[in-house]
């Protein structure tokens, strides 16, 4: 393990222990996190009510009875012989207990991967690694569905883990993987791996052990074992259709896919030996090469792709793959571990867009993680000159603010260099689609919405800016100018914003930024409004008369107000952001468009808006005026927090530069800090050399 001081970021005895002291807050915080997490996994779960929770076993009482005559219980004939006796103790005792050891066989998980993680390994790391993936754990899909009744999943990776990383001596370590592939046969390939990597006393143990279960539970249920080994295959097509969403494997997209017969079955057999080739020799390597945590993650999730059966519960292996480091840059380190959190913890619903065109993708996201990990991802080995030290960030020097009393947040670093886009698009999309549930479940009360509109309509009377009605009736009396104006409004709410980001982080990854940070706040604080004050707009204003000219007439006596109601909170009015985006575009070319042709387009954009989103009823004016305080509000924030658009960057032996010859100084700095060293003597000097200015 690396010295504590060489990843202090203070100098010292006193820099140490202060740095230490804030470790252990964090590791404290992070602790109690997780504590919560389980307990609210354990109160959902015991919020069965008994009969039913005892029922999820699928068992039958006693020990007479199949198995599978029910045709729900997906474990092995050695898992059912394990758990049948179960059944016979009350079913609170039973419920509370295994919750309970479910949970703390997460946490233990959690304590010894983090053990596990590769040397060196920097204090951070080592102090706060478990508490950070145990958390992640207890909010992961395979977490929340194996704590559940009758699932066993969690068990067969602890085991594991403990025979790799924990327990001595070769024929114990070989028991334990025995009995994990006992429970979930596709695990036996850890005896392969084993053999692989040269412990092959430990994998003859771990084979016949599961040999000698097979057997047991052969001669104790002989038809069950005959029903699960032979008629379904290793338990293809119990407890739901093979074909169904649940089955993450490739056996399941086969199916899906609409293949079926000797072909498919042919399909699968070809399929499931490559990848087993490719992801054990790619395990065996990395076990060679001082990585067996990240060996044993690929290694499970190689035996959930190819099992006939790869349940969600069972995916627990992929979360373990953040343990392999990627990219060459620090910049790209964090891509590989925010996907695979994301797919574990968010419903794929969250990750892609509802589109038919996605559905294979949307539909198997846990497999092709599983399937990345395993086959695809370039991990780096630990003789990389990049595996400890990235090429590192290149950050523009903090410049003062205008204002002297805005103190700037020190934290917030400007990043000059362009943000890996992969990253971007994975925030982008899961930030749309958080915003889109937050906005939907907003209060929507209808009695709240209307008494709110006619309180905003009363004070735009008093300030003799209602003009609503009379623009909405003028433009429903002229078709032409009625369909621009829908057109207008259901056109380019996002795709302009999403366009000027695009060009942005091609053409100007500084500005990028500046520009993503500003909009995510408004959106932010919008949210709070949509929250805060739900408001019905004119079109949606009962005695008023306005024409909803986008989505047609309205039904203002029934509270559903067409299929819109089903996707979108109506009441989230307040403040507008069909004028607030609209606004933060015009502001963004305007500022940074380099002709006037494009400024003025820019300039045109947020006063056409406005004009749409009154004329077809969907907003007051005042809405407008809510959208422009939430857009200067994100501006403003970012400018307190990393000071002004335009960093002061001053090179060694210069004086600070003013006007255009600052922009373009600047310019020069991003684009030279851009490049990438290619040798770890070179990326020294030039990180000396950015401390240095």
């Amino acid at each position: 393990m690396a010295n504590a001081a060489e990843h202090s970021n203070a100098n010292g005895h006193a820099g140490v222990i202060g740095g230490s002291g804030r470790l252990g807050a964090a590791r404290l915080l992070l602790w109690a996190l997780a504590g919560a997490l389980a307990v609210r996994q354990a109160a959902v779960v015991l919020r069965v009510p008994p009969g039913e929770w005892l029922s999820g076993f699928h068992l039958p009482g006693g020990l007479p009875g199949s198995l599978y005559d029910a045709g729900q219980f997906t474990g092995t004939p050695f898992a059912g012989l394990v758990l049948k006796p179960l059944t016979g103790f009350a079913a609170p005792s039973l419920e509370v207990a295994w919750t309970c050891v479910t949970l703390l066989l997460v946490a233990a998980i959690g304590l010894v991967a983090a053990r596990a993680l590769p040397d060196p390994v920097p204090r951070r790391t080592a102090l706060l690694a478990a508490p950070v993936l145990v958390t992640l754990m207890m909010v992961s899909l395979p977490v929340r569905e194996a704590a559940s009744p009758g699932q066993t999943a969690v068990l067969p990776v602890l085991l594991v883990l403990l025979a790799l990383f924990r327990v001595p001596g070769e024929r114990p370590a070989g028991f334990l993987v025995g009995l994990a592939a006992a429970l979930q046969p596709a695990l036996l390939l850890f005896a392969a791996l084993l053999w692989l990597s040269g412990r092959r006393s430990t994998a003859g143990t771990a084979a016949a052990t599961f040999a000698g279960a097979s057997a047991l539970s052969w001669a104790a249920m002989p038809r069950d074992s005959w029903t699960y080994w032979v008629e379904h295959l290793a338990g293809a097509g119990l407890g739901g259709a093979p074909d169904s969403l649940a089955n993450q494997s490739v056996h399941g997209v086969l199916l899906r896919l609409g293949m079926s017969g000797p072909g498919e079955v042919l399909a699968y057999a070809a399929l499931a030996a490559a990848i087993a080739w490719i992801g054990l020799r790619r395990a065996a390597r990395y076990a060679r090469d001082g990585q067996l945590l990240l060996a044993v993650a690929v290694t499970g999730c190689v035996a959930v792709a190819v099992s006939p059966a790869g349940w969600r519960h069972q995916l627990l292996w992929v979360l373990l793959a953040v343990a392999g480091k990627v990219g060459r840059r620090a910049a790209d380190r964090p891509v590989w571990p925010v996907a695979v959190v994301l797919a574990m913890t968010l419903p794929s619903t969250v990750l892609l867009p509802n589109l038919a065109a996605l559905a294979p993708v949307r539909d198997n996201v846990l497999l092709l993680a599983a399937l990345a990990a395993a086959c695809a991802v370039p991990f780096l080995p630990r003789s990389a000159p990049y595996w400890r030290e990235p090429v590192p960030t290149a950050y523009g020097r903090p410049a003062e603010a205008r204002w002297s009393r805005v103190p700037l947040l020190p934290l917030w670093r400007r990043v000059l260099s362009r943000p890996n886009l992969l990253l971007e698009l994975l925030l982008i999309r899961v930030g749309y689609s958080l915003y889109s549930h937050i906005r939907a479940a907003a209060p929507a009360s209808r009695s709240l919405a209307e008494g709110n509109g006619r309180h905003i309509h009363g004070i735009e009377q008093a300030l003799g800016i209602d003009i609503e009605y009379a623009v909405n009736r003028a433009v429903a009396k002229t078709p032409w100018l009625e369909a621009f104006f829908d057109f207008y409004y259901t056109s380019f709410h996002f795709v302009v914003p999403l366009t000027i980001l695009a060009v942005l982080y091609w053409r100007r990854p500084g500005d990028y930024r500046w520009a993503r940070a500003s909009l995510g706040l408004a959106t932010v604080l919008a949210l709070a409004g949509f929250w805060l004050y739900p408001l019905a707009p004119p079109r949606l204003m009962p005695g008023l008369g306005f024409i909803d000219t986008v989505h047609g007439p309205q039904d203002l006596a029934n509270p559903s107000y067409g299929a819109m109601t089903a996707i979108s909170n109506q009441y989230a009015a307040m403040p507008s952001l069909h004028f607030g985006w609209s606004l933060w575009c015009g502001i963004v070319i305007v500022v940074l468009a380099p002709k006037g042709w494009q400024k003025l387009l820019g300039a045109l954009h947020p006063l056409i808006t406005v004009c749409a989103i009154v004329a077809t009823a969907n907003h007051w004016v005042l809405d407008a005026a809510g959208g422009a305080a939430v857009v200067a509000a994100g501006f403003g924030l970012v400018y307190a927090l990393s000071g002004p658009r335009t960093l002061r960057v001053t090179l060694p032996g210069q004086r600070p530069p003013a006007g255009k010859e600052s922009q373009k100084s600047q310019e020069r700095q991003e684009s030279q800090e851009r490049q990438e060293p290619q040798e770890p003597q070179e990326r020294g000097t030039r990180a000396a050399a950015a401390r240095s200015s």
